[in-house]
């Protein structure tokens, strides 16, 4: 009878929190660091409530991956959508990156993709696929906005949307990769102007 009740009982917990906990733990040690007592302290559940409600390590990562792309990592992407001068657009999208990667309130450094799940795409299955897609998603995203201004006649008509699009995200990359490193952001921060007319296409 009490085998029933305690299988029956309601999660007391707010699951969307617990994970986001999780990809602080994958962030700060990694995959393969991060142990069952780190994730289910900083999580704030027992080990019986995580594999009841996230499955094992591995599937607790994978949806631990799902919920930054789905919210920490829109942050710069914001910002890019949300100025309507393109060009400061995408000036305050690199800067909204540094920031994001130098002084992340998780204290990790760097970006949770690059620093962690791109490391353990090739060990873990399951990741190369959802970084891929992530990826491509976000290629296009940035796109859509250059689309849209080519649309408005800001920008002429045969803007490679696309390859620009692409080239924000490795320039993006790079930003973050000298974060990890622990370059101070106002270093970065003096050649924003000169990335973002190599996107545009300014001069």
């Amino acid at each position: 009878m009490n085998d029933t009740k305690k299988i029956g009982r309601p999660r007391n917990f707010d699951r969307d929190a617990a994970l986001q906990a999780a990809v602080k733990v994958f962030w700060l040690k990694g995959y393969a660091g991060a142990s069952m007592k780190d994730l289910t302290t900083a999580m704030g559940i027992n080990g019986p409530s995580l594999y009841a409600t996230f499955g094992d390590k591995h599937s607790l990562f994978l949806q631990a991956i799902e919920a930054y792309t789905s919210n920490d990592a829109c942050a710069p992407m914001v910002t890019f959508e949300s100025e309507p001068d393109i060009y400061i657009a995408v000036k305050k999208f690199f800067k909204a990156v540094i920031e994001n990667a130098s002084e992340h309130e998780s204290s990790a450094k760097g970006c949770f993709l690059s620093s962690c799940v791109a490391t353990s795409s090739g060990d873990v299955d399951g990741v190369q696929p959802i970084l891929k897609d992530t990826i491509d998603n976000i290629d296009k995203r940035l796109a859509s906005r250059f689309e849209l201004e080519k649309s408005k006649g800001t920008l002429p008509k045969d803007f490679p949307s696309l390859e620009r699009a692409r080239l924000m995200f490795d320039l993006r990359q790079g930003y973050v990769f000298r974060a990890r490193a622990e370059l101070k952001s106002d270093t970065m921060t003096k050649d924003i102007e000169k990335r973002a007319g190599m996107v545009i296409g300014y001069p």
